[in-house]
């Protein structure tokens, strides 16, 4: 057919240029008398006689040629209804199957498919809105299917390429059905008062002034938003709703937990909420455990955040608007140092392993693991590959230990694969991100894994672990370890050699920029004391972090290229060319927020050759760790106000470009006012 009308326009348009051709030679041969006489002879009834002609000859024409194209329409009619039967309509009427047949230029040539008393027309652009979608369902083959919305009907379309056919099924009451299963379906959530010890203190009483106000405030949202909540401890609550009534909390950001915090305004304890909620599945029991590891995910990170988990997607995470409170409770420290002693006597050997490029805090928390290992008499090696190691990192190994006692010490992550059992304990430090560890391949061979980190859990994280201890409110994994050994109940005490202390406290200047971020508290300097009892030397500990005169140089020159997006915020871009140790980065980022007026220092440079990383920093009243996760890097997270972001096979100023766009979007939901103010 479209060739006939192809061939159609072409005779037509020659026809016009010929009875065009012939009025104005007509006329030329008028004015010019050619032949002579021709005037005389060309009377106005003669030129009403030839307009005449061309009007009857031009209406024959047409009708002509509509014949013909009806012609073409029928037999092309009828070749569509042997393709895909007579009865259609009664398909339509019985099954609401509307189908559609174009040719090869997805011209309709038969339709029994009617949206709003018209019929359906594919070249229609700003009638069918679903062109597109049509598009992609006829590249994408035979087995595809699409849903479109016309009329306020939902049809599912299928594309049948040989026959040119498009199937619609009307499918509303099925969606509509299904719409109301999911908004009626069953969600379960738990809600835990994080600092509840602290705020009741030594009290007997559990219904303080701050707590009762709480517990109020938690039942009227309940209450707004059509949850039914019971408390079933002191400080946990149980809630179940339907999946529309979260997704109205998750519309209001689960304004509960700023209300929570307003209420300890002008008190020394503000009260911070974790929120757990889980959806998408039908049994109760799998819906539970899911809201019980969101709960624990939100607490790890620190509090004061809701975590809602649908089955087989990626946690979504509101809130954590506040730094993680340090916790000045022992207990806690005591009883999961209790059971890694526990662990470690059961196993027949053990390994620890910090992050990928290990800095100083990774080796300093595997050293102070080894040293629980050695007082339960259990072999020790950490997972070592220089190559996979800071270069001042090394240094300090190589300078603390002689190359006997290093190899006494460490294993290769190959020879780790072999030798790794069911009887191994493995112990990982500084990190919770599987791929993020140093040895991702010993990790999977693993059946007993231990996690100690204190960076913000994310939405990747080490879940087959027999145990684990993450601690957002401490300062460094090297922390962490010093208060295992210290506060666990072993009789005589777990001994720490003075090397392993210095580089333990060296691990902990790199994560506090010497005691100066905003991560450091009270329990950071008692365990660095707890450290100098044990004869860590403070001098070498900063020695080993000292930088050599090019990486000064290199500092500066990435320090000249700082520029303010927003105000109190900074960023420095690196040179594309220079490969940078990822401590390097971090320190810059450090130095930015000695200056003053700077909120959050964002540094980009590229570590390896198809690896970039971006730090970052902030003086507590910027969420970095938010930013961080939602540059979608390869890896992202951290703090409150340290993080870090990872891309890999990207150029410089592509993350650059990235960490723009994200300023842009999340900055303000990022921003906070600083824990002292709050408290005010």
């Amino acid at each position: 057919m479209t060739d006939a009308l192809r061939k159609t326009r072409i005779f037509a348009f020659v026809l016009c240029l010929l009875e065009i051709g012939i009025f104005a030679a007509a006329i030329v041969f008028y004015l010019l008398d050619i032949p002579a006489g021709f005037q005389e002879l060309a009377q106005p009834v003669y030129w009403a006689i030839f307009a005449g002609g061309v009007i009857f000859f031009n209406v024959l024409f047409n009708a002509v040629l509509l014949l013909h194209i009806s012609n073409i329409r029928q037999r092309n009619d009828l070749k569509a209804a042997d393709i895909i039967g007579a009865d259609v309509q009664e398909a339509y009427n019985f099954g609401q199957i509307g189908l559609v047949v174009t040719d090869n230029d997805d011209i309709v040539i038969w339709s029994n498919v009617i949206f709003k008393d018209r019929s359906i027309d594919l070249l229609d652009r700003n009638i069918i809105e679903w062109q597109k979608e049509l598009a992609e369902l006829k590249d994408g083959g035979n087995d595809m299917t699409v849903n479109i919305c016309v009329d306020s009907k939902t049809y599912e379309v299928k594309y049948l390429a040989e026959a040119h056919l498009y199937i619609f099924k009307d499918v509303t009451d099925f969606t509509n059905l299904a719409s109301y299963e999911r908004q009626h379906s069953m969600v379960i959530g738990q809600i835990i008062i994080d600092n509840f010890s602290e705020i009741v203190g030594n009290s007997e009483d559990e219904n303080n002034d701050i707590v009762s106000r709480v517990r109020s405030a938690i039942f009227d949202y309940g209450k707004e938003f059509d949850v039914v909540i019971r408390r079933f401890r002191a400080d946990s609550y149980f809630a179940v709703c339907a999946y529309g009534a979260l997704e109205r909390m998750e519309a209001d950001k689960f304004s509960i937990l700023a209300t929570a915090r307003a209420l300890g305004k002008g008190t020394d304890t503000i009260p911070t909420l974790s929120i757990g909620f889980a959806h998408d599945f039908q049994d109760p029991e799998k819906l539970h455990d899911m809201a019980s590891q969101a709960i624990n995910i939100a607490m790890s990170r620190g509090g004061d955040q809701a975590v809602v988990s649908e089955y087989n997607k990626e946690l979504k995470f509101y809130g954590g608007k506040t730094q993680a409170a340090e916790s000045t409770s022992k207990v806690k420290v005591r009883n999961f140092a209790d059971g890694l002693i526990g662990m470690i006597r059961q196993a027949k050997s053990v390994m620890v392993m910090g992050h990928a490029m290990a800095d100083m805090d990774a080796i300093g928390a595997c050293l102070g693991v080894m040293a629980i290992a050695e007082y339960c008499k259990v072999p020790c090696r950490i997972i070592y590959d220089p190559k996979n190691t800071e270069t001042k990192t090394r240094y300090a190994f190589q300078s603390a230990f002689s190359k006997s006692e290093a190899e006494k010490m460490t294993i290769d992550p190959k020879d780790a694969i072999d030798r790794i059992d069911e009887n191994t304990l493995l112990v990982v430090v500084d990190v919770s991100v599987p791929q993020n560890t140093h040895a991702p391949k010993v990790l999977e061979k693993s059946t007993k894994t231990v996690v100690i980190d204190h960076h913000r859990m994310g939405t990747s994280f080490i879940d087959q672990n027999v145990l684990n201890y993450i601690e957002p409110s401490a300062s460094s994994a090297s922390e962490i370890l010093t208060e295992l050994i210290h506060y666990a109940t072993a009789n005589p005490r777990i001994e720490l050699k003075p090397s392993f202390a210095t580089l333990m406290l060296s691990g902990m200047f790199l994560d506090t920029n010497f005691f100066k971020s905003k991560s450091t508290g009270a329990r950071t300097f008692d365990a660095a004391e707890i450290l100098k009892t044990y004869g860590a030397d403070n001098t070498v500990a900063d020695d080993y972090l000292k930088d050599e005169y090019e990486e000064y140089s290199l500092t500066t020159k990435i320090i000249s290229t700082m520029r303010t997006p927003y105000y109190g915020v900074v960023y420095c871009v690196a040179d594309d060319h220079d490969i940078i140790e990822s401590a390097a980065i971090s320190k810059v980022a450090n130095q930015l927020m000695q200056l003053k007026g700077i909120n959050a220092s964002f540094v980009i440079g590229r570590t390896q050759e198809k690896e970039i990383k971006v730090s970052c920093r902030s003086d507590a009243t910027i969420n970095v760790q938010l930013l961080a996760e939602k540059m979608n890097g390869t890896s992202g997270g951290g703090h409150f106000s340290m993080a870090a972001a990872v891309f890999k096979n990207q150029t410089v100023s592509g993350v650059e470009q990235i960490l723009l766009d994200t300023l842009s979007q999340y900055l303000n939901e990022a921003r906070n006012s600083s824990p002292r103010e709050e408290a005010r």
